[in-house]
């Protein structure tokens, strides 16, 4: 493990003007779930987003990122994203090390501190459908707006290759 500290929100900001990717930023309080975020979706449009951080068996990890009401089959969903076997949530401290985030704040945006390439980002192909993509801009008091072919640019910014899948039900 590195002792690299996690980029911050200024810092991604300062990434996607660089880019010149367009984003919008909403402050708010701290949301830890889905649940708790229902209440932005009338002054935050878009698609808003649910992450799954999970692992297989060989330690390959994956972000999963879908829209916040979609269901995803934990025991069917690595036949879809090439894992090694079923899979399972990857620890706090593996999501701390490779994106740079807690519990709660797990976010695409993550790709912008996984310079090691540890992680296979997927996107679901449902969600990337909205033309606007809401993501934790790598804290959860907040909410980024961008544009769903703009994730993926940020992503290959970053040097990965997100996958677009249908992984949801």
């Amino acid at each position: 493990m590195t002792d690299v500290t996690p980029k911050t929100k200024d810092d991604l900001f300062a990434f996607l003007d660089g880019l010149d990717i367009k984003h919008c930023t909403k402050d708010h309080a701290p949301v830890f779930t889905v649940a708790e975020s229902v209440a932005l979706r009338d002054e935050i449009p878009g698609g808003h987003t649910k992450n799954l951080f999970v692992k297989d068996k060989k330690d390959q990890f994956f972000l999963l990122t879908v829209e916040e009401n979609a269901t995803v089959d934990l025991k069917t969903v690595h036949t879809l994203i090439g894992a090694a076997s079923k899979v399972s949530f990857g620890k706090p401290e593996k999501l701390m090390e490779y994106l740079g985030v807690v519990p709660g704040s797990v976010t695409a945006f993550g790709a912008i501190n996984d310079t090691g390439g540890n992680v296979t980002f997927v996107l679901d192909v449902d969600l990337m459908e909205d033309e606007t993509i809401n993501c934790h801009p790598l804290s959860n008091d907040a909410t980024t707006s961008i544009a769903s072919s703009d994730l993926i640019r940020f992503m290959e910014a970053t040097g990965h290759k997100p996958l677009v899948l249908k992984v949801t039900s």
